[in-house]
């Protein structure tokens, strides 16, 4: 099996144990879908994201988008903002509460990555986490080689 087979196999067990199956608004007390809290990790503050960009990298229609960013506008954790350079163009960002939420719920939950770490002896532990951290110097590494992400080609810093 080749390294980049055992990362896509072993990288599924550690998502799923660690990752938050809850995300709640801790203003309002409503409680958003996977879909709604993966929204909400795809925008900032300040860099504003098109709609069809966002819906385009999420695979799912500009309608399907359109009625879900509707919902976490009326939460008030995104909202709509008609582009500087392009008046025509309205971009999304999350609002100050919706980067609140987005912050207190990250894709994986502190406690459960802390539960997991903590079945390793010292010894494992210091290896696994020197472990992600050669894998996030390489992605840094290959991001710089291959270009910008997705989020360059529909956004717009502010």
């Amino acid at each position: 099996m080749d390294s980049a087979q055992r990362v896509l196999d072993l990288y599924p067990k550690i998502f799923f144990a660690c990752h938050t199956r809850h995300v709640r608004d801790t203003n309002s007390g409503a409680e958003l879908t996977a879909k709604q809290a993966s929204i909400l990790d795809h925008l900032d503050l300040h860099v504003g994201v098109s709609l069809s960009g966002l819906a385009a990298h999420m695979a799912v229609t500009p309608a399907t988008m359109c009625v879900a960013v509707d919902k976490l506008v009326s939460l008030g954790l995104v909202d709509r903002r008609r582009s500087a350079t392009d008046r025509r163009q309205v971009l999304l960002h999350l609002t100050a509460n919706g980067k609140e939420v987005s912050d207190a719920h990250s894709v994986l939950d502190r406690e459960r990555v802390a539960g997991m770490l903590a079945e390793l002896g010292v010894e494992d532990r210091e290896a696994g986490l020197r472990g992600l951290a050669i894998l996030a110097e390489a992605a840094g590494r290959y991001l710089q080689k291959t270009g910008p992400g997705w989020k360059d080609q529909y956004s717009e810093k502010e």
